[in-house]
């Protein structure tokens, strides 16, 4: 694979045999988002877990401190009182069967994260086919089917961000932007760490950080020493 010559700049910064300390990585990734625009800062995580099976599975939420650089739109399928909530707290859009048939008969995606209460779940569960390659569909373990929306929205608007191991055991996750200060980025980074940690199956055996990168949407990754957040 061919690089630009920005990128291999960059490059040249990193020590590939190194594991940095999270600050050494902030300031390096910071240094090596070189493109026009404000790159996003990516925690990539391999585990020592097992996805195939069940109690392997390592997926949960944070709200990042300092949000992650990103306006997210909100979807909230709701009725009645709790619609009304939902528009109170600031959704971005707000509906029941009229949101639904639109996704469906529209392809309207104009949403980045749809909320539900737990009573519109049968209703939604005709789009599982649409929203779950998307990552879309509302789950309760993800905190997006509740009754408390005013909480929900407020989260996800304050910058809270899912972690899930893929089949390969591995998580990418975003922790900000390389405009951020060094020590809001350092801190999003250590919050995120933290609630991965504290995920650890109890069936969980053996090492269960393998490795941990950073990286930003344009620049190479940087190897962090995983022993720094333990």
């Amino acid at each position: 694979m061919k690089h630009g010559k920005k990128y291999m700049d960059s490059a040249k910064l990193i020590d590939t045999a190194q594991q940095y300390d999270p600050a050494e990585a902030v300031a390096l990734v910071k240094q090596s988002a070189k493109a026009k625009f404000d790159e996003t800062i990516e925690l990539s995580l391999r585990l020592g877990v097992d996805p195939r099976h069940a109690d392997q599975q390592v997926r949960g939420t944070v709200v990042l401190p300092h949000g992650t650089g990103r306006t997210v739109k909100v979807l909230v399928i709701a009725k009645g009182e709790k619609a009304e909530e939902a528009v109170a707290a600031g959704a971005d859009f707000v509906g029941a069967e009229d949101m639904i048939a639109r996704i469906q008969n529209e392809n309207w995606f104009g949403f980045d994260v749809c909320v539900a209460t737990p009573d519109m779940m049968g209703l939604i569960g005709r789009l599982g086919r649409v929203l779950g390659p998307k990552g879309l569909m509302p789950n309760p373990k993800s905190g997006t089917v509740t009754m408390d929306l005013t909480r929900a929205i407020a989260d996800i608007k304050a910058g809270k961000v899912e972690y899930r191991v893929d089949r390969t055991a591995i998580a990418h996750v975003p922790v900000g932007k390389a405009s951020f200060d060094a020590d809001k980025l350092e801190e999003n980074l250590r919050v995120l760490m933290d609630a991965v940690i504290k995920a650890k199956p109890a069936s969980a055996k053996g090492t269960y950080i393998r490795s941990a990168y950073l990286s930003s949407t344009m620049g190479p990754s940087i190897r962090l020493n995983p022993l720094r957040f333990q």
